[in-house]
């Protein structure tokens, strides 16, 4: 009998069908589910995975075979005795820098399971910020792989050879890019298709169009003195949809003149 696979990785969901003559069990500790979103992590904190993912609607996605995840201990293919993943930087200075080796193997190992055509995204503060037409884009994607940042970063020698797109989750610092990396798995996730059960969801909310969202309201029809504008209650959907979009007007102007500006542009520009 073959020995048992020994790869890093933990995995969610079902397992695909190949044949082998190997038992089913002990080809890999991390089964495929064919046409699932594949998604591989590679964090030196794995046991942070699934985390709020394997909650509500995308934890039962996850249940249900629509995703799959692998978290990749990157301590795994560390150096030596103490599996070292990192070393003090080249040149000087404080803190330590991911070694590129060590990285290296961990995507490699990645990579042979990753569907063709799933973006390789480096967690950085450096990178590009991170934005609903990415996740939209990474949503059409088979899957993704995700390097999650530590320290004072990776050696950019492993970024530049693995091509990976460097991706932050906006303009601050955190210890590492898995909590990043949790909030970007969702925004994609939730626009796949059978995740959140009804397709219109994702259509009104904010960033959807370039606009944010309008106020929304429910029962009861007065609170504390404050009442649903009675628009809302007309039952005139012509009118309800003319004042929702003059709000998301209103807020994206006044909140983001950024996403207005570009907003008006696009309109210019037909």
């Amino acid at each position: 009998m073959s020995a048992p696979n020994t790869s890093p990785s933990k995995s969610h969901g079902r397992k695909s069908i190949r044949a082998s003559m190997t038992p089913s069990e002990l080809i890999t500790p991390n089964p495929r589910l064919v046409g699932a979103w594949a998604v591989q992590v590679i964090t030196l904190v794995p046991q942070a995975f699934p985390g709020i993912l394997g909650e509500s609607l995308t934890g039962r996605a996850l249940s249900d075979g629509l995703w799959t995840l692998d978290a990749i201990d990157l301590r795994k293919f560390g150096e030596g005795k103490h599996r070292n993943v990192d070393d003090t930087p080249a040149g000087g200075g404080a803190g330590m820098v991911l070694r590129a080796d060590v990285m290296g193997a961990a995507i490699e190992t990645a990579q042979r399971n990753a569907p063709h055509g799933a973006p390789l995204i480096y967690l950085s503060p450096r990178g590009a910020r991170f934005d609903q037409a990415m996740a939209r884009r990474w949503a059409a994607a088979p899957g993704l792989t995700m390097i999650c940042g530590r320290f004072e970063g990776l050696d950019q020698r492993a970024i530049d050879h693995y091509g990976a797109e460097e991706v932050s989750l906006g303009d601050f610092v955190m210890t590492g890019g898995d909590i990043a990396a949790q909030a970007m798995i969702d925004a994609a996730l939730r626009l796949r298709p059978g995740v959140l059960g009804n397709a219109a969801s994702t259509a009104d909310e904010s960033h959807s169009d370039g606009l944010l969202e309008h106020p929304q309201y429910t029962r009861p029809a007065e609170w504390q003195g404050h009442a649903i504008p009675p628009i809302l209650m007309s039952g005139n959907h012509g009118e309800i949809a003319k004042w929702r979009q003059a709000e998301a007007e209103n807020l994206t102007r006044t909140r983001r003149p950024d996403l207005w500006q570009a907003w008006q542009d696009r309109k210019r520009d037909g």
